[in-house]
């Protein structure tokens, strides 16, 4: 696969004890799975591999709807994404990252980015943005608050203490 490759996602299927794992390389998308059992024939087995183009990947209806059924929807939808050429380098960004460049982002931006996709709700609504959020931008916040922002949720301290309706300061 090499380092022109990286992982899409990875399922364990613990009643029928198989592991599956999907890449997307620069020309082909490559599906491995293997069956996890005692029994002495299935010891030392190599994992299954499907190799397809990406060409052959967007044609190829049986294969995606496989691939759905272990995978889910939304692994197949960025996949056929993927193989049409359109590359999300911000879904490829760790979290940590993208939380640094949303700090950057007034409050209702991170409201209308918080409606783009599940992984961008998430990392709105995490306990890391608004942590950030509280400890940064709010004047009066002081290290006695912290203990609290652990105890009851950093997103409820900003609403609680910070946040009032139309005020500028934290827009």
């Amino acid at each position: 696969s090499g380092s022109n490759s990286f992982k899409l996602a990875v399922k364990v299927h613990l009643l029928r004890k198989i592991f599956s794992i999907l890449l997307f390389a620069k020309n082909e998308v490559i599906w491995r799975s293997w069956t996890i059992s005692l029994r002495l024939d299935c010891r030392g087995a190599p994992p299954k591999e499907l190799r397809t183009s990406h060409q052959d990947f967007l044609h190829h209806k049986r294969l995606q709807q496989q691939l759905g059924a272990v995978f889910g929807q939304r692994i197949l939808e960025y996949t056929i994404s993927l193989c049409q050429g359109k590359i999300d380098y911000l879904e490829r960004l760790p979290d940590d990252i993208m939380l640094r460049i949303m700090s950057y982002l007034q409050l209702k931006e991170a409201t209308l980015l918080a409606q783009v996709s599940h992984r961008f709700r998430k990392l709105c609504n995490s306990e890391k943005f608004w942590e950030h959020t509280v400890r940064n931008r709010c004047a009066g916040f002081t290290s006695d608050m912290e203990d609290i922002g652990n105890a009851i949720g950093w997103r409820n301290i900003f609403f609680t203490f910070f946040h009032t309706s139309g005020s500028k300061e934290q827009q």
